[in-house]
């Protein structure tokens, strides 16, 4: 048997969004503050190696003016990836409520319908035995080499 939705609850869809989007986008900006981590230690180590190679103060290389802000944040690595990980988590749960809420609201309005099957595991005779109740069923378990 086949059916279609005819509401879904926008709500529920946008609070979905938002724990997906939030997960995702965890796990999202904490490799990404793990590669600003790295990036920033890598490019003072480049600008370390360039200003003995050529001779010239690490002020008039590029990024001169900001090796101690680099350098801050290479070394607070424990700190940048989960900061950098929950504000990309907290931006990509803004864009999953917007997105789950704006396909709940397409399905609602038929613009998006879906599909559901159901099935009846059985369905009564007559109305008398509908209202007989149900015998119990019991499972039996089969135990290891049975």
């Amino acid at each position: 048997m086949t059916g279609w939705f005819v509401r879904l609850s926008i709500r529920s869809a946008m609070f979905a969004g938002a724990i997906a989007g939030f997960v995702f986008g965890l796990f999202a900006g904490g490799a990404l503050g793990a590669l600003f981590s790295w990036f920033a230690g890598a490019i003072i180590d480049w600008q370390a190696q360039l200003g003995f190679s050529l001779g010239v103060a690490q002020q008039l290389l590029p990024l001169g003016d900001q090796l101690s802000s680099l350098q801050t944040f290479s070394d607070r690595w424990y700190i940048v990836i989960p900061v950098v990980g929950l504000a990309v988590g907290v931006l990509g749960a803004l864009f999953g409520i917007l997105a789950a809420g704006l396909w709940a609201a397409l399905v609602n309005m038929g613009l998006l319908p879906i599909e559901v099957f159901i099935y009846r595991a059985e369905e009564p005779e007559t109305a008398a035995d509908a209202a007989k109740p149900r015998a119990k069923r019991t499972r039996r378990r089969k135990a290891i080499g049975e």
